[in-house]
């Protein structure tokens, strides 16, 4: 009986001890499978996470990961308590949006993942005006190339090429976009009117983004060997811009970066009625969605993405770099 006692005594002065930021810990490791992964995910590095695993384990008395080469592995004990953690987790947002909803004006962090490209060409350049109009709201912007869960509040907003089919969530389409070969003016010039493909340089995406519906179209009507191959956007703008070669990008990124389409022959004209269209979508936590400081953010992307053409593509014919007259967006 004593020792029944003594063990229901130790198990609450456990109990005290596991905090949210310990929840937090436990499920980023699970989730992550690796500390690296961990420390992306909480916003710190890999050496404080594998502290504050080693000193929940110690006050649980209880072994959650076998550390080794290829990351963490997760033990029973931890298979048992991810489903409560993640209940914490629900109930930690719902106490996070009730605090929201009663803000009386739009201050705090709001935290916004966007692509890479965009990111830097587009949202950016928003952050000054954002200050001006709400100086209480402090931006976190997240342009990894990793996708967030809004659902398990990763972020506040997103901005996506894909429209997220979750129930949980709001979503507006800011644009609709084409992508097509562009290169610097220079490169251009020489090039003049584009009688076969293999007679540019071109410059493409890394192995890994293979997939991509850019990268889908140069494998098709591009056989040569590229000038530059990369998964860093960044990276490939900034070659096509010192004449590097041709990039396909979608046509917004003309006017920010100074590159200009390519002018295709009559004998391409086929692939580029092949060039891909995209979409981007604004996405937030219907929860979330009226709260002020994320609404703030949220009306200041909606004016400034989708007003004035900022992202949407100029209607160009596609085998002649004139807009069609009277023609209309798509977005609208």
């Amino acid at each position: 009986m004593c020792s029944m006692a003594l063990h229901k005594r130790n198990e609450q002065i456990r109990l005290d001890r596991f905090d949210w930021d310990q929840v937090r810990t436990l499920l980023a490791c699970a989730r992550a499978g690796h500390l690296r992964g961990a420390a992306v995910r909480l916003g710190t590095d890999a050496s404080t996470v594998s502290r504050r695993l080693s000193r929940l384990e110690d006050e649980l008395g209880l072994r959650l990961f076998e550390r080794g080469r290829h990351g963490l592995v997760a033990t029973a004990a931890v298979e048992h308590l991810v489903p409560a953690a993640e209940e914490v987790e629900r109930s930690m947002q719902g106490v996070a949006r009730a605090v929201g909803a009663v803000e009386a004006e739009a201050e705090g962090v709001v935290r916004l993942t966007v692509p890479p490209g965009v990111a830097d060409a587009f949202v950016a350049p928003l952050v000054a005006e954002l200050h001006a109009r709400h100086p209480r709201i402090q931006l976190e912007l997240d342009a990894r190339v990793s996708v967030v869960d809004l659902t398990r509040g990763e972020a506040d907003l997103a901005l996506r090429t894909i429209k997220p089919r979750s129930g949980e969530l709001v979503v507006t389409r800011v644009a609709v976009t084409r992508s097509v070969p562009m290169a610097s003016p220079a490169y251009t010039r020489e090039l003049g009117v584009l009688r076969r493909a293999d007679d540019a340089r071109w410059i493409m995406w890394g192995s890994d983004l293979a997939h991509l519906p850019e990268q889908r179209w140069l494998d098709a009507y591009v056989s040569v060997a590229p000038v530059l191959r990369t998964s860093h956007f960044p990276s490939q703008l900034a070659a096509a811009r010192s004449h590097a070669g041709v990039v396909v990008v979608p046509e917004p990124y003309g006017p920010v970066t100074g590159l200009v389409p390519l002018t295709p022959g009559r004998g391409l004209r086929s692939a580029w009625s092949e060039l891909p269209n995209g979409e981007l979508w604004l996405v937030g936590h219907q929860a979330l969605r009226n709260v002020p400081r994320v609404a703030a953010v949220w009306e200041l992307l909606v004016a400034r993405l989708t007003s004035p053409r900022r992202l949407e593509p100029a209607e160009y014919d596609a085998t002649r770099r004139i807009r069609r007259p009277g023609a209309r967006s798509a977005a609208r």
